[in-house]
């Protein structure tokens, strides 16, 4: 059933997407279509009379009358939505609410309903229909993929609405559609612990060996997957040999039970991984699948930093950055692979732009869609289906072309993700660029990074914390440490100027091995889901590496 529909779904897609391509030429047009319906259909809600949306019928009447609201601002409405109230953001029953990650900052709560996850679910076709089509271009196959997003229900509101991370919803809400892509069973994801969903994931694919791709929310989950594949790669092809499902995995018997009914041995599958197993001294998915054609995760911000481990794994495979969205919406979608820029999804939501000189005012003026230019860096901002109207999200976008007349976008960084030892406003695209030309300067793999401000300095220092990977060393630390502040200073030239005179001298931490395993454990146990983990690579917290080994500290002489 599942081989049947795959492509099905696929031409499905490619209509779709073609529909989008040609709304691309007319943003102005499609952009207010959607803005006035939306306004429409919600102008008897709470928010709606509240605002007059029954009066606005132009887009800067709009702006004019709906002032830009942060998130604090919409909490009040939101914990009535989840006690059952009805008609306050929209006019559509909430149907599910979604916990942010809070990985970055304080959770919040995001409400679902049908047309938001219809509108999710047509964005989704969308990258599926470029993906397809871009794979074709280079004599590759769309397939099923290895999804290992936990959908464990993680409870009801008070109201009785169900609650939890925004992939679990997505997968949840639309499991038949979403299932049909999958290289294992749907009830592989409703396990809850996070090593056991992974090596099922993994024990599935490998009998399926003509699996298309892997796809995670971000790289370093991407990462995460590869490193279980090496670790457990003799166990899995134990069970694949014997027929079995490890018995040290932890899985309620109901799961047990529902996956062993799917399951039995493969002499012939388990004899070919072995051999590459021997032959390579390692089982990697490029190794593993043949043809696999693809890896889809996040693009943009931190992710360059995990994409120079990707070739270890992957080779050249191409990586697809799917759409660039978060808990509260989508907000563009990627038109090929490989590729940092996406377009911006003109029916996902109606934005705005913030120009860089508008950020400290009170009350910013915007730009639509085409008043940006390239090379320039805006906060974007949202009105969409979940019940929200000009949401400042905090997302730093750059403009970097346009996709006929719709922008091309890249996400850099989160503006609260930033750090200041005086007012130098540090942010996490300078440190991602510092470090990927150090790692590839001084021919050097880390695990992970975090610069954290010190402790006891007034002003306070920079501390960069680095997690070497197995068998990796920097020769000359000093000198590391010396291009580090160099760099820093060439990306953020507030940072050379406070260093000159204010700033002392950086510190360079290099942690004992296992130290971002401790913190990501730490970030579990505070309630953050693994699929939804995402580190910060810069942290104001001075407490973040707390009882983490510093196994060498390397220090320059203040001026």
């Amino acid at each position: 059933m599942t081989n049947f529909l795959l492509p099905i779904l696929t031409t499905v897609a490619k209509i779709i997407k073609n529909q989008f391509i040609q709304k691309t030429h007319n943003p102005t047009e499609i952009q207010t279509k959607f803005l006035l319906k939306l306004l429409q259909e919600h102008q008897n809600t709470e928010l709606g009379k509240k605002y007059n949306f029954s009066n606005i019928k132009t887009v800067e009447q709009f702006r004019e009358n709906v002032p830009i609201l942060p998130d604090r601002n919409y909490q009040p409405y939101l914990e009535r939505i989840a006690k059952g109230e009805q008609n306050i953001l929209t006019k559509d029953q909430v149907i599910y609410i979604t916990l942010s990650s809070g990985s970055t900052g304080k959770k919040k709560l995001i409400p679902t309903t049908k047309k938001s996850q219809a509108i999710v679910r047509d964005a989704s076709l969308i990258s599926i229909g470029f993906v397809s089509d871009a794979l074709a271009k280079k004599g590759l196959k769309f397939r099923k993929m290895l999804v290992t997003n936990s959908v464990q229900e993680w409870g009801k509101t008070e109201g009785g609405i169900d609650f939890g991370p925004s992939s679990a919803g997505v997968l949840r809400l639309d499991k038949r559609l979403y299932e049909q892509f999958f290289a294992h069973p749907y009830e592989i994801i409703k396990v809850s612990d996070s090593m056991s969903r992974h090596y099922l994931a993994l024990l599935f694919a490998l009998c399926e060996p003509e699996m298309g791709g892997i796809i995670a929310n971000f790289p370093m989950l991407t990462l995460r997957i590869c490193t279980y594949l090496e670790q457990y790669a003799e166990n899995l092809i134990d069970d694949i040999e014997k027929g079995t499902i490890a018995d040290w995995l932890n899985l309620t018997p109901e799961i047990r039970t529902n996956l062993e009914s799917h399951w039995q041995a493969n002499l012939n599958r388990a004899k070919e991984l072995r051999a590459i197993l021997a032959k390579h001294g390692k089982l990697t998915p490029k190794l593993a699948w043949q043809n696999l054609s693809m890896v889809a995760n996040a693009r943009g911000g931190t992710s360059d930093f995990y994409f120079e481990r990707f070739p270890y794994y992957f080779e050249n495979t191409p990586i697809f950055g799917v759409v660039f969205s978060s808990a509260e919406g989508i907000f563009s979608i990627y038109p090929d692979v490989d590729m940092d820029g996406s377009v911006l999804a003109l029916e996902s939501g109606f934005f705005e732009f913030i120009p860089q000189s508008e950020w400290e005012k009170d009350h910013p003026k915007t730009l639509l869609a085409t008043e940006v230019k390239v090379g320039e860096k805006y906060r974007i901002l949202t009105s969409s289906y979940n019940g929200f109207y000009r949401y400042d999200i905090g997302d730093v976008i750059e403009v970097i072309g346009f996709y006929n007349k719709t922008p091309l976008i890249v996400f850099k960084y989160r503006q609260k993700g930033q750090m200041s030892s005086t007012t130098e406003k540090t942010n996490e695209a300078h440190i991602t660029q510092v470090m990927q030309t150090l790692l590839q300067e001084f021919n050097v793999v880390l695990e992970d990074f975090c610069f954290t401000l010190s402790e006891n300095d007034f002003p306070a220092r920079y501390l960069v914390n680095i997690e070497l990977v197995n068998g990796q060393k920097i020769e000359n630390p000093e000198a590391f440490l010396n291009r580090c502040e160099q760099l820093l200073g060439e990306v953020n030239s507030h940072y050379q100027i406070r260093r000159q005179s204010d700033i002392p001298a950086p510190y360079l931490q290099i942690l004992a091995p296992g130290s971002f395993a401790i913190i990501r454990q730490r970030y579990l146990e505070k309630g953050i889901p693994d699929s939804q983990l995402k580190f910060p690579h810069l942290s104001e917290d001075r407490q973040f590496l707390q009882g983490i080994t510093i196994e060498k500290e390397v220090k320059l002489v203040d001026n």
